[in-house]
């Protein structure tokens, strides 16, 4: 099971930010920021809401309890005008297991095109 505080250094690196940015941004100090990330402290049940809100994770996936990182309501949203991520997950589960992983394998080279696609819109 992962910790906690490698979680939250793993989300806020994603975001692009680092300790005194984020620190700003929830009105925290940067030496709470840091204990957090090196599981001297932990975050209250006040904090861990505030951090899951801020990440779009649950508190579970804080916790390193699920790697599911996607609150609930998350599934309730439009993908396209069509299809929320229910109907989509749905759909995915109803397939036969080649299917499945075709999809997969596509969705997979998609995201791949999609890496490469912002690399090389990046400045050098």
């Amino acid at each position: 099971m992962r910790e906690v505080g490698e979680i939250l250094t793993e989300l806020r690196k994603e975001k692009g930010l680092n300790q005194k940015e984020l620190a700003a941004l929830l009105n925290l100090s940067v030496g709470t920021i840091s204990n957090y990330e090196n599981d001297v402290h932990a975050p209250d049940l006040k904090m861990l809401r505030t951090l899951a809100d801020f990440f779009g994770v649950t508190t579970d996936y804080l916790l390193g309890r699920t790697g599911y990182r996607c609150p609930p309501e998350t599934l309730k949203k439009y993908i396209t005008t069509d299809y929320t991520v229910t109907n989509f997950v749905n759909i995915v589960l109803s397939l036969d297991p080649g299917s499945r992983h075709a999809l997969i394998t596509y969705a997979n080279y998609l995201n791949h095109l999609r890496h490469q696609a912002a690399k090389s819109k990046k400045p050098n």
